[in-house]
């Protein structure tokens, strides 16, 4: 058993084999340690979060090593039939990989007896295991930015499906009809662990369905309408301080990318620090005030220009509150610098929550849909607020494009999968963030690709908010509030977490440098 550091709240614990894994992942779920908050299982690691106020790394390795390991728990779950389109983009790579006709790998997939080892990546994205599926499928040298929801696909020893359009490297042999994830189910995901799936070729047998359960309707107070969208910008989303815990639904915590940001305009409003805001990408966000009310920007500098109902023009200062009456509209420009702002509202907004929180995640799809013109936002979540604040400063000066930023990192946890020379370029280099970059992370692009030492495939793993992961590429991808909960390719180096609000305001074009410092 190995253990292996990650940043200073998480950390790997590295087993022999999936049935050791799956043994002490159960193990410590039954007879659970203080300190940790979560534990995501993975092929042979689990990765656990910890309270570092609480206890330590050491302090947990010692416990979890001694720990008894005996064979996982059997769960009697039902078999669960998958009807499969097979005319995947990879199925005649496979089958010159394997040496087999397309029918044959196809009989294959059908033939083995599949098992829900565990989930991760994304909600309802479930790692299916199989003692009749003899082969390791490479991973794609570069992950398609877009893989329809649905897809069938293999990679490694696993086979899975998409539950969402996402990004993705497995090889795709086919398609499927059927819901994954279903939040309007008592249980949004089909395929939990322990279950065995069989999937059959979709012409021969009907999709199955499952009854439909109604969400339960809550009643929820009418409240005036105290804002109307007038133009949303490129993007306007919900974001709150996200949903930490659900791990093991395959959710990552999401929440909003510059949560000091977000702090600081329900500070300055008087609400609770993690009420709901909107997060405006790129600027571009315009409403009316149907009543007064009183707002704070904060996070990328916008332009701010209020035109009050006869017609007249003020800018306006962000980082304070803002008295707007009714009949006025507030325009927030492009950002010169960073890249995402936050609109509070005195007395908060009134979203209906999601998974226990108001959060967008654009990897899982979950949460509060993002807003469009036109929509009438509902205020008043918070009647018994503070005073507001009139000296709240940012906590950055965010970089503009062609800049440079650099980033504290710690190395790890499988640096040692790259040459020494690329582990001394990760610092030298600079790289660019490229326009394909988002929530889920940032994409980079370097002069020089980083090489490996260790070519073989990583089973896959557990991932934090700030791991730089590299694929056969070499060019990494660092990943942002909305990552995959598991991922296949090795993790150079893990991002601070105090610059990881920073990171969520890197605009493409701008470089990073990044510097390594101890734990």
């Amino acid at each position: 058993m190995r253990f292996i550091t990650v940043n200073l709240t998480h950390f790997l614990v590295e087993g022999s084999s999936l049935e050791e894994t799956l043994a002490l992942f159960d193990s410590l779920t039954e007879i659970p340690l203080p300190g940790i908050d979560e534990i995501v299982p993975a092929a042979r690691t689990l990765l656990i979060r910890f309270q570092p106020l609480q206890t330590s790394m050491h302090q947990l390795a010692m416990a979890i090593s001694q720990r008894p390991l005996i064979s996982f728990s059997q769960r009697q779950c039902q078999t669960i039939t998958i009807p499969v389109h097979y005319q995947g983009e990879d199925l005649d790579y496979l089958a010159d990989l394997l040496g087999l006709t397309v029918p044959q790998v196809i009989q294959c997939h059908q033939e083995s007896v599949w098992k829900v080892a565990f989930t991760g990546f994304a909600p309802g994205f479930a790692y299916l295991i199989s003692p009749d599926w003899k082969w390791q499928i490479p991973r794609r040298n570069t992950p398609r930015t877009r893989i329809p929801a649905g897809s069938v696909a293999v990679a490694g020893v696993f086979s899975g499906i998409y539950p969402h359009a996402s990004p993705g490297g497995w090889q795709l042999i086919g398609h499927t009809e059927q819901a994954i994830w279903d939040l309007s189910q008592a249980s949004p995901a089909l395929l939990t662990p322990g279950a065995q799936v069989q999937f059959v070729t979709s012409e021969r047998h009907k999709t199955i369905s499952l009854p439909t359960q109604k969400p339960l309707a809550i009643q929820i107070p009418k409240r005036e309408v105290s804002l109307t969208l007038l133009a949303t910008g490129p993007q306007t989303l919900w974001q709150d301080d996200g949903r930490a815990g659900k791990a093991a639904m395959g959710l990552s915590a999401s929440g909003a990318m510059d949560k000091q940001a977000l702090y600081s305009a329900n500070r300055i409003v008087g609400n609770p620090r993690e009420a709901c805001c909107l997060e405006v990408t790129q600027g571009g966000l315009r409403f009316r005030a149907n009543n007064d009310i009183v707002v704070a920007v904060t996070g990328a500098p916008c332009p701010l220009t209020m035109t009050t109902q006869d017609g007249q023009d003020f800018l306006l200062a962000d980082y304070r509150p803002l008295n707007l009456a009714a009949g006025d509209e507030l325009a927030l420009s492009a950002p010169p610098r960073g890249l995402r702002s936050y609109l509070a509202v005195r007395g908060g907004f009134v979203v209906s929550p999601v998974l226990d929180s108001c959060s967008w995640d654009s990897l899982a799809q979950v949460g509060p849909k993002p807003l469009l013109a036109g929509e009438g936002l509902e205020t008043g979540s918070y009647p018994n607020h503070r005073a507001v604040l009139l000296d709240e400063q940012p906590a950055y000066i965010l970089p503009a494009v062609g800049e440079t930023v650099t980033l504290d990192i710690m190395l790890g946890p499988r640096t040692d999968w790259f040459t020494p020379e690329s582990v001394t370029l990760l610092t030298t280099q600079c790289w660019q963030v490229t326009p394909q970059s988002n929530r889920i992370g940032l994409r980079l692009t370097g002069a020089e690709p980083l090489a490996r030492n260790l070519t073989n495939e990583l089973p896959s793993e557990g991932t934090c908010s700030g791991a730089i992961q590299v694929p056969a590429s070499g060019q990494p991808v660092l990943f942002l509030r909305d990552n995959p909960v598991t991922g296949g390719y090795p993790v150079v180096a893990v991002v601070a977490d105090y610059h990881l609000d920073l990171a969520g305001q890197i605009p493409p074009g701008v470089f990073i440098r990044f510097r390594i410092v101890s734990l």
